[in-house]
């Protein structure tokens, strides 16, 4: 069974960090494009990050956001078939459900599986 599974959110006062995983069953991470999403309350749903393999060895990263370069990396382990995304200096307009995806590109509409999300909190 295919499945995507977000931990690691909570509530977090500004300035400070999280770390989300998104852990994979069913298939393998590395074969795929990951990126993580986020929809916060009665907003539409964004791209923030995705990492796919470009080559043999080397990822190719891509930030959707310019509101999250410098403060969220994305970052894979193969062995442990998930995918991470670290957060620091969290603002309160970073408060949403925060969502992992698999698919064939960094695009969203290329996503095939998704994850039930994981929400995250910044406030003080």
């Amino acid at each position: 069974q295919v499945q995507l599974v977000e931990s690691g959110g909570g509530l977090v006062q500004p300035g400070g960090s999280l770390r989300l995983s998104c852990a994979a069953s069913g298939f393998t991470l590395d074969d795929y494009a990951i990126g993580w999403f986020r929809q916060a309350p009665g907003k539409e749903r964004e791209g923030v990050s995705c990492i796919r393999r470009s080559g043999v060895r080397t990822y190719y990263l891509e930030s959707y956001l310019e509101s999250v370069k410098g403060r969220f990396t994305i970052s894979r382990d193969n062995a442990k078939n998930t995918v991470y995304l670290q957060m620091n200096s969290l603002k309160p307009e970073d408060t949403a459900v925060y969502y992992c995806a698999a698919g064939s590109s960094c695009l969203e509409r290329d996503m095939e599986h998704w994850g039930k999300g994981t929400p995250v909190t910044v406030s003080s």
